[in-house]
């Protein structure tokens, strides 16, 4: 496990706003001018220390990772586990696919560990805000590697910048889905103040800020999750004290987990 090194400092206050005029992503298309574009049209531009939390469906849709089910042969294994889930078996098998261990189920869902090793519903498949006339046939899968489609989207937009990649996750103990970091370049996802005084001087012990899904968690206020379009929001204000954070930082480690 990673954690930055450098003293961490809470902002007093910060910045979230969301790019509009961000247009239907095809596969190929470069976010990044995308994104500088649409931040020209508001009259702003990118700014150093910026944050760019932008929504996994058009880094997906971007990278080409729209599939059609009718493309999809289901394995035996598959079939039988779309009876025990009451899923589409090419879904199923998609979701297997996707996936290095299956972590549970029930009716309507698979709870799986991601190839990327993130813990969630259904490898991170979607239907929703798919292209217009396809929505019954297509899916979208998570990227291949959402820290390096960060890593990618940052380099272009300048080194100064970070970006994170957001999903909307389940969670074990509590209802709803959150925003959080899939993917992750040019900030500090993971901060440990382990060791820190309090305000009585006493050191902390146990303090490990997930920073990067708090920060996802809040631009995920502003995206929405239905059809308010904005699928890139802005984070300023935030001292960024490591660049070298990764989501995949984030994931517990197998050894170190408790329910598995």
């Amino acid at each position: 496990m990673v954690t930055t090194t450098s003293p961490y400092r809470a902002p007093k206050a910060l910045s979230i706003f969301g790019i509009s005029e961000i247009p239907e992503i095809f596969p190929g298309d470069d976010l990044a001018e995308v994104i500088v574009r649409a931040l020209q049209k508001m009259g702003d531009r990118i700014k150093d220390d910026d944050i760019l939390v932008i929504a996994q469906k058009i880094v997906s849709k971007s990278e080409g990772r729209q599939v059609h089910l009718s493309s999809v042969t289901p394995s035996s294994r598959a079939i039988d586990l779309g009876e025990k889930t009451e899923k589409d078996p090419r879904l199923v098998e998609l979701i297997l696919k996707e996936s290095n261990a299956l972590v549970a189920y029930r009716s309507g869902v698979l709870i799986v560990e991601h190839k990327s090793g993130i813990v969630l519903a259904n490898a991170g498949i979607d239907r929703s805000n798919v292209p217009e006339g396809c929505q019954d046939d297509t899916v979208l899968l998570l990227p291949e590697d959402a820290d390096q489609s960060a890593a990618s989207i940052r380099k272009k937009l300048g080194s100064k910048v970070g970006v994170i990649i957001n999903d909307s996750v389940g969670r074990a103990w509590r209802l709803g889905t959150i925003g959080t970091a899939i993917g992750a370049s040019g900030l500090s996802t993971l901060v440990n103040l382990n060791g820190n005084p309090d305000r009585n001087a006493r050191a902390l012990q146990s303090t490990l800020i997930a920073l990067a899904d708090e920060l996802a968690a809040a631009a995920s206020i502003v995206m929405g999750q239905a059809a308010e379009g904005i699928p890139v929001v802005v984070i300023r204000g935030m001292e960024k004290s490591d660049l070298k954070g990764t989501a995949r930082q984030i994931i517990r480690p197998h050894q170190m987990d408790l329910f598995r």
